[in-house]
């Protein structure tokens, strides 16, 4: 989301730049249309790619990370993104019902991960072992897999050696669940605190209710009551 409002706030200012800067310099200081098309094309850049680095600059110190670490993120979840795509290109090689879904599992939770680093880059460090090592391992075995899967001769060798592959596959889908989890632990805590407090509130609405409540019969005869002896 913030890449998108990012994006729209740049060309919200270069393309008007570039749209004053044409006509300025083709009808006022009239140096053909050619170079006029040039120059304002380069005045797009030039004050894309600034704004580009300011933005950049300032969502780093929001996010209280350096440059180079948030350069570094954004990297990493680049190369994981491909790296899903990769494992996505396996999904009809693997000829088996059961292998697919393990494999449309595994690419589920691998995006559900980027997806989350992409948003808050700070949950990179919860997921490092994902993206530094898990990811790779997955993938790898996968291609393993889908180039014994597709021989046309399988002996027992290749039999056990794909059942081994399989079932490492599948401890691989846990682990990856653990990173979902620890990327997603400081959001558990925070909806709880939610919750808690949510909860509080309603507690306290309730109370406030039970103390203005209109009086009960018997509470009503008993202030009657005293009316009438007040008068006496």
């Amino acid at each position: 989301m913030k890449r998108v409002q990012n994006f729209i706030k740049r060309q919200s200012v270069s393309l008007p730049v570039m749209g004053v800067m044409f006509p300025v310099l083709y009808l006022g200081a009239e140096i053909g249309l050619l170079a006029s098309g040039a120059v304002a094309a380069g005045s797009y850049l030039a004050s894309n790619t600034t704004m580009k680095h300011v933005q950049f600059s300032s969502t780093s110190k929001e996010l209280g990370m350096t440059k180079s670490e948030y350069k570094h993120v954004i990297k990493q979840v680049q190369d994981a993104k491909v790296k899903i795509k990769r494992l996505q290109s396996h999904y009809y090689r693997v000829r088996s019902i059961s292998s697919f879904k393990q494999l449309m599992e595994m690419t589920k939770i691998a995006n559900k991960i980027v997806l989350v680093v992409q948003e808050n880059p700070r949950k990179f460090y919860l997921a490092e072992s994902f993206f530094y090592s898990h990811l790779d391992s997955a993938l790898e075995l996968t291609e393993k897999y889908s180039l014994l899967v597709g021989q046309p001769v399988k002996d027992r060798d290749i039999r056990i050696a794909l059942q081994d592959t399989r079932e490492t596959l599948q401890s691989m889908n846990r682990v990856m669940e653990n990173d979902l989890k620890k990327v997603l632990s400081s959001d558990v805590e925070q909806l709880r605190m939610e919750l808690d407090y949510a909860k509080l509130a309603v507690e306290s609405q309730n109370t406030q209710k039970l103390l203005v409540q209109p009086l009960t019969d018997d509470e009503g005869d008993v202030e009657n009551e005293r009316k009438s002896i007040d008068s006496q």
